[in-house]
This record gives C-alpha cells, structure tokens and sequence, in this order.
C-alpha cells in the first residue's frame, strides 16, 4: 500500500474494537445519503475546493470529503490522495459520525482506540486526524470533511469551528445540487405527460409557459436588474426564456435564451435549457463549461428527433468587486452579442461567439469578459428585437446599438424601457416571441461623511 493509499484509508480500529459503530439510526441515514443521489458522482470541482481549502487551512498533507455508505467510505473529494472508495472497516471516518461535533485525534500513539491503528503503527505513520460531520438540515450525518498529518499538533476551537464551517458548505452544494436534480426530473416528467396527453397540449402548453421565466427580480444591492417579455401575438407557447439566480458570494449567473420553433415541443426544450444552465453552473461558474455543458445536454436530448431543435443562448456571471465594479464573464452559444452601456454614453457589443446549442457535440464556446463601473449597464436580448422590421427593413443589431446610443438614461429599467419603446415603432401584425434582461451597476455618489472629509481637508 502507497502512503496515499495508506492516508485514505486512514482508519480508526476494527469494528470489534469499537462499541456501537453503527449509528442508532443507520437504516434512516442511509436513507438520508440515498436521497442526495451523490454516491459514484464524477469529481466535482465545488468538493475538490472545499478538500484544498482545509488542507490549506490546517497545513496538512491529505484533506477528503467522504460519504460514508453501508458497507464503505466513499470519496467525494480528495487533497494529497487519489482513491475512491475503501471498506467502511476500520475506519475514522465511520467512527465520526457517530458524534455530533466536530473531533479531533491530536496524537494518536496517544489514543487508546486509535493506538492500533496500523496507519499508526506502520510506515505511514499518522500522527493527527481532525473531522466534522456532514449533517443533514434534518440531522443525519452522511460522512465527513476531515485533515490528516503525520506530526501531532494541536487543535483549536476556532480550528474546529471552521472545520465545521467546510462541512455546512458541503451540505449546501449537496442541497443546492438536489435541488437542481428534482428541477430537471419534475421537467422530465413534465415533458413526458405532454407526450402522453395529446388531449391536453393547450393546457400543458400554458403551464410550461409559465415556468420559463423567474416570478420576479431579485433585490441585489448595488445592482439593478429589469427584464420584459413578450409572446408573439396568436403563439399559446414561445421558446425564448431568461433567468436570474445566485451563485454564492457577491456572484450572480445571468441567463437568455431562445430555442428554434414555437409549441409544446420547444417550450419543452426551453424548460430543459433553463434547468439544465443552473444544474451545470452548480458544478461550474466557468461560463465556457456551463454552455458546453448545456450543448451536450440539447444535443442527448434532440438525438432521434424527427425535426432536431437547437437553441441559442448566453451565460453571463457577474461578480460584484470591493470598489462598487462588477467583473463580468459570459459565453455565447450563437445568440445575438450582450451590449455594454457604459455611463459615459458609449456602446460596446460583445460579439465573440460559439455555435448555436445542441448543433454539433463537443462544441466549445470562449468566455468573454468585461468590467462594469459605476453607472454601466449591460442589457441582453433575443432576436425577436432585432429580426423585426420597421418601415419595412430588418431592424437588426446595428440599428439597435445606434438607438441605444441615444438612451436618455443607463440604469437598467430605462434601458429596457428604451427597447420596449422601440418596439412599438415595428411593423404590424407583431412580432416574434421577445425577452429582453439588464443589469446596471448603481453609480457611486459621495456620502455626507466624505463630503465633510473633504472640507476638512481644504481647511
């Protein structure tokens, strides 16, 4: 056995060894670890930070998160390790959770249960084993974010406490990505009734309408965020969407889209493409690996299709900095370019771009990035905009940035004002289906307390 090898395995005593190994509960928490769908998941970059994060932290060699299943410890995340799995028993991992707080093993030649040990006794030569449980909102412990060394050392409350900390965030990405799992499988399930219930395509249709946008804005301070949109005139179902949703920290993920066709079909795949995005940036905030993955997705989902649907979109994260900016990064999957508004009346359209989603496999989109200052806005929309036509000629992007040129504001509601009032002047009947969505940054203004700084200072 490698000394990596070794490090994972670190183990506590043979089961014989310990009183009462096996938690109380054990039937109900491995319910618990079933319901998270997280055994033999590929590696997940979310994990693998928070296993670096507290090797970083404690200054140790080896770091994992673990899932401790009926008959073996599974490795969700490793740090200074490669292995996957091991025998449940012996096992440190399986021994803490069977405390409700984090523990701490400063020298085990010392400790009377892991004295045995033969990662004690043996070449390996462990020393020092720290773990937090991962507990469930509803108290079960799935396994553990756990250190691991060869020196002995001492532990701290606070040390644990942060330990504690890495275990809560596992929790959250666990139930951040359940969440996105049942959204995708209520879809699923949706889209099958669909095909099941050809008497019923209206009322479905309706319904699935609904789901293609957010209910409402979120309040994010320092941001402001407007969207609009518009069905087509005599369309029951569209395939444009736009979604707004948090990534965590001062990061927020901004999506549009517009899938090919009109019905029941393409408000089906509209609702997999929405779902599909916020299930790909809980595993990456790389907006270049959101949209491939989202390719990937249309592409399985259209594969057989008598009349393949594809779709156009762009993935946008923006993160708030200390200075009241926003860095942004988004990929385009063949979609119209992000316009820039910048507070000093200029335009700037992104226009680098991928292939439209779901057309080819192993598509690859560049990322694209830019910073909003105080005052900056950045609004996105469909072709719906720029597909109609007014006195009779296409309207396209050009006319459109040269109307936004003379935008009397920059903030993001008057910005899609501005567009909705440009629609207006389009040529009857209507047009195409239109969703439009921006984001300012609220431009800095001098408080009183700086203001009074600054006479002090010419006094």
């Amino acid at each position: 056995m490698t000394d990596a090898e070794s490090a994972a395995s670190a183990g506590a005593p043979a089961r014989s060894q310990v009183n009462g190994l096996i938690p109380p509960n054990e039937a109900e928490r491995l319910r618990a670890v079933r319901r998270y769908d997280i055994l033999d998941t590929p590696p997940d970059g979310a994990f693998d930070r928070i296993a670096a994060l507290a090797a970083r932290i404690f200054e140790v060699p080896v770091a994992t998160v673990t899932i401790v299943d009926e008959d073996r410890i599974w490795f969700k995340a490793t740090h200074g390790v490669e292995v996957t799995q091991i025998g449940r028993d012996p096992g440190l991992c399986a021994s803490a959770i069977l405390i409700d707080a984090p523990t701490a093993i400063e020298d085990a030649t010392l400790d009377p249960v892991a004295l045995n040990n033969p990662l004690v006794r043996g070449e390996f030569g462990l020393r020092y084993y720290a773990a937090a449980p991962i507990t469930t909102s509803d108290g079960y412990h799935l396994g553990t974010v756990n250190v691991i060394d060869r020196v002995p050392r001492q532990t701290t409350a606070e040390e644990l406490t942060t330990l504690q900390d890495l275990a809560s965030i596992v929790v959250d990405e666990l139930e951040l990505r359940l969440s996105a799992i049942r959204e995708v499988r209520l879809e699923r399930r949706r889209r099958e009734e669909v095909q099941r219930s050809k008497g019923q395509v209206e009322e479905v249709a309706r319904t699935l309408q609904q789901t293609l946008l957010p209910p409402r804005m979120p309040q994010v301070p320092g941001m402001e965020l407007s969207a609009f949109y518009h069905a087509a005139p005599l369309q029951e179902v569209g395939g444009d969407f736009y979604d707004v949703f948090p990534l965590g920290g001062r990061r927020w993920a901004i999506s549009i889209g517009d899938v090919s066709g009109k019905g029941v079909q393409a408000a089906a795949l509209t609702s997999l493409a929405r779902y599909a995005l916020r299930g790909a940036a809980i595993q990456t905030s790389d907006p270049s690996m959101v949209m491939a993955a989202l390719n990937e997705t249309i592409v399985a989902d259209q594969a057989g299709q008598e009349v393949p649907r594809y779709c156009t979109a762009v993935f946008c994260v923006i993160e708030q900095t200390e200075s009241g900016s926003a860095q942004v990064r988004l990929a385009n999957g063949g979609h119209p370019p992000a316009v820039v508004c910048r507070a000093d009346g200029s335009i700037e359209r992104l226009t680098e771009s991928g292939p439209m989603l779901g057309w080819l496999p192993d598509s690859r989109y560049p990322t694209l990035e830019t910073l909003l200052g105080p005052g900056d806005g950045l609004l996105f929309y469909t072709d719906g905009i720029t597909d109609a036509r007014r006195y009779g000629q296409r309207f396209g992007e050009g006319r459109l940035a040269a109307a936004l040129a003379d935008r009397p504001h920059n903030n993001a509601k008057s910005l899609v004002r501005w567009v909705r009032n440009l629609m207006n002047e389009f040529d009857p009947p209507g047009y195409d289906d239109v969703a439009v969505i921006s984001v300012s940054i609220e431009p800095q203004t001098i408080t009183q307390r700086q203001l009074t700084a600054v006479w002090s200072a010419g006094d």
